[in-house]
């Protein structure tokens, strides 16, 4: 079986022998899915990390086949599907825990919320989805919580005591303070799609969209903004792009203006540390909105 070379090197780097008996495993997990779910399975997606292919029964109900390495990720991305009961976000039809394996429902026509060129059309079709998929936290639930997000930039500030590529020390212990203290001072927990931006919002009738791969995350409404806020920005002069979008999504969603331009400065550090590679390549956008959010926090506090 041929797999996406892109598709192959992303999970063999990141994987690698875990990664590498997986590949080797898929096409007894396809044949799986098809006689499991009575389906034929088409040709993939274009691939990152996980198996996603268009799936058709005999009558013609289509769906969606996601095969993923059955680890914490898939069990969190898995138990926010079901919390979130297809309100806002894609259905799950039906799962197999033990394999990896999610049936979802295929939205149609399917098309990605980047494109959307008019810029504050997408934020406010943005909006809409997450108004529709926050409620408050479940009382039980192995979610992780934005908690982990903190303890993940305080890990790499131990392993990369004098920076992490572009990012000083000073900056990432200011985001490890930051973190802190809006844990400390938050009110309320609310479930959170924990990875919502442009490419994980589909086009699922006239004028409908809905959310698809979500991460699964607890905290404050605000956080999950952010990621949205740091995708498809212009390579120079994104401070009016983040101010713009910012106002939007604090008017439809009545959120806290400068708890989000807090938990923006932590996550855009955070998120620019993910990217730093071995060369010392790293997402520009990414670092770019440190500086912003900085500014922008000194503006809405003067």
């Amino acid at each position: 079986m041929k797999f996406q070379s892109q598709f192959k090197e992303n999970l063999l780097l990141s994987f690698q022998k875990e990664g590498e008996a997986w590949l080797a495993q898929l096409p007894e997990l396809i044949a799986y899915c098809e006689n499991q779910w009575e389906l034929k399975i088409g040709d993939p997606f274009q691939l990152s990390f996980n198996y996603v292919a268009p799936a058709t029964r005999a009558d013609g109900t289509e769906f969606v086949v996601k095969l993923c390495i059955p680890r914490e990720g898939f069990r969190d991305e898995l138990e926010a599907l079901r919390l979130f009961a297809g309100q806002g976000i894609v259905s799950v039809i039906a799962a197999d825990e033990e394999r990896g394996i999610l049936l979802l429902e295929k939205l149609a026509p399917g098309t990605m919320l980047v494109e959307v060129n008019k810029e504050e059309t997408s934020c406010r079709l943005a909006a809409k989805v997450l108004g529709e998929l926050h409620r408050p936290a479940p009382s039980s639930s192995l979610l992780p919580t934005t908690q982990s997000r903190e303890a993940n930039l305080q890990r790499q500030l131990r392993e990369h005591p004098d920076g992490k590529g572009p990012i000083t020390r000073s900056q990432m212990e200011k985001a490890c303070d930051i973190f802190e203290y809006l844990h400390k001072s938050s009110q309320q927990q609310f479930l959170l799609h924990g990875d919502f931006h442009h490419y994980n919002v589909l086009a699922s009738g006239e004028n409908e969209w809905r959310a698809i791969d979500p991460k699964g995350l607890i905290g404050e409404r605000e956080y999950d903004v952010i990621q949205f806020l740091l995708n498809k920005l212009p390579e120079t002069d994104i401070l009016p792009v983040l101010r713009d979008r910012i106002d939007i999504f604090v008017d439809m969603l009545h959120l806290n203006r400068e708890r989000l331009v807090l938990w923006g400065y932590c996550h855009s550090v955070l998120a620019t540390s993910w990217t730093v590679d071995s060369h010392g390549n790293y997402e520009k956008r990414f670092y770019q909105a440190v500086t912003s959010f900085e500014q922008l926090l000194y503006k809405y506090r003067n």
